[in-house]
């Protein structure tokens, strides 16, 4: 079967490619540059280069339109929202021929707007942080919290559609009123509405799961044991967990809620104060730590494909225990926790310090440990990461943009 995956520089395509052309897929790698994370493993057939979908999506999809139909493509499975975004928009362009199995537009829109979905949680009694909702800066001056500081600052998307581009928004932290007032005032105004939340303050719990046609067949749990940035983000080491039974329902009711098809993660925070998961977002895509799950046992590339060939049956069983690290990610996140003041960090209570810390990272052999790009049965990946990561820390950039 002929498969395209996009965002060839993304960890999930490399995950993904590796995940498919190890079944006997030809897969095709699409980016918009030359080269690229995905395109370097040796289970890529082919490679395609579009145009760049964060500043010219209706160019991108026309490539693709044009590239699917001339190169007869069965399956196309977008990796990253910038691309999930628009091509689930115009799934019309490349179905029937071209299958995209992924949910509607309208639900992963809809999941991807953090208040809308913090208002559909409610609404099923799903926990979520005490939040307070503001459409503009010019509501500050009314502003009331009945929650203590530190808050979080979520822009209600993290992409945002402009006549430019997209717009990339991220999450912050403010310490006092002073910080959010500051903070709030610098943010495009694009970007509203804000989601202002309490700061929740335990481990991060992300149930990930694949749908077909509104039915549950896979889900998988890890949990989050090093991020980038240190103070929350991007998991660089991460370990399979059991299916937290809150988490998973409330999961399953989200999901249920917006009609799913194909994969989706569901992150939440367990609540040091209660032990509760409290949600914190929903994405419709492919997530950078999927080698995790896939090296756990649960090969979700796979079954997104199979389960356009025939109805799957639901398994919710894989391996605990198992660990998957980013080692640049996880390099970069000790370069900021040895170099970076811990008040610019803003960690969160309890945090190791900077000797543990590096104690931590030096660990570099440990029972079911595995290394995410660097597999030795493919290396090309770590090297082409190698030369980019190289290259950004001593401030050339990316020369093949």
């Amino acid at each position: 079967m002929k498969i395209l995956v996009t965002d060839g520089n993304s960890r999930a395509a490399l995950a993904i490619c590796r995940s498919l052309g190890a079944k006997g897929h030809h897969v095709i790698v699409g980016d918009h540059h030359a080269s690229s994370l995905a395109a370097a493993s040796k289970y890529c057939k082919d490679r395609c280069i579009y145009p760049n979908p964060g500043k010219h999506p209706a160019a991108f999809l026309n490539f693709l339109e044009d590239y699917v139909k001339h190169f007869q493509v069965d399956i196309l499975i977008p990796a990253t929202d910038i691309t999930t975004l628009p091509i689930t928009e115009h799934k019309a362009r490349f179905e029937p021929s071209c299958k995209v199995p992924f949910a509607d537009f309208a639900a992963i829109s809809r999941a991807a707007n953090k208040v809308d979905i913090m208002l559909l949680a409610q609404s099923l009694g799903v926990d979520i942080p005490k939040s307070v909702t503001i459409s503009s800066s010019k509501e500050l001056k009314n502003l009331t919290l009945d929650f203590p500081f530190p808050v979080v600052i979520k822009p209600g998307r993290s992409r945002v559609l402009t006549e430019n581009g997209y717009l990339y928004t991220s999450v912050s932290y403010a310490e006092d009123l002073h910080s959010l007032t500051s903070q709030l005032q610098q943010i495009d105004p694009l970007a509203f509405p804000v989601l202002i939340q309490e700061r929740i303050n335990g481990p991060g719990v992300g149930i990930f799961m694949c749908y077909q046609n509104g039915n549950p067949i896979a889900a998988f749990s890890h949990q989050r044991l090093r991020e980038k940035p240190p103070s929350g983000g991007v998991s660089v080491l991460r370990e399979s967990i059991p299916l937290d039974p809150i988490a998973l329902s409330s999961a399953e009711k989200l999901l249920c809620a917006l009609h799913w098809n194909g994969v989706a993660m569901v992150e939440f925070k367990r609540d040091e104060r209660d032990g509760k998961p409290k949600l914190m977002e929903i994405n419709g895509r492919f997530w950078g730590s999927l080698q995790l799950a896939i090296d756990a046992g649960v090969d979700f590339p796979n079954l997104l494909v199979e389960s356009t060939q025939q109805q799957l049956k639901t398994n919710y069983d894989y391996n605990l225990g198992v660990k998957s690290r980013w080692l640049y990610g996880d390099f970069d996140a000790l370069l900021l926790r040895l170099f970076k003041h811990e008040s610019a960090l803003q960690l969160p209570p309890g945090s190791p310090s900077k000797m543990k810390y590096l104690r931590d990272f030096l660990r570099f052999r440990e029972k079911n440990m595995k290394y995410e790009i660097c597999q030795l049965n493919d290396m090309n990946p770590w090297l082409f990461e190698s030369w980019l990561w190289l290259h950004d820390l001593l401030g050339f950039g990316r020369t093949n943009q």
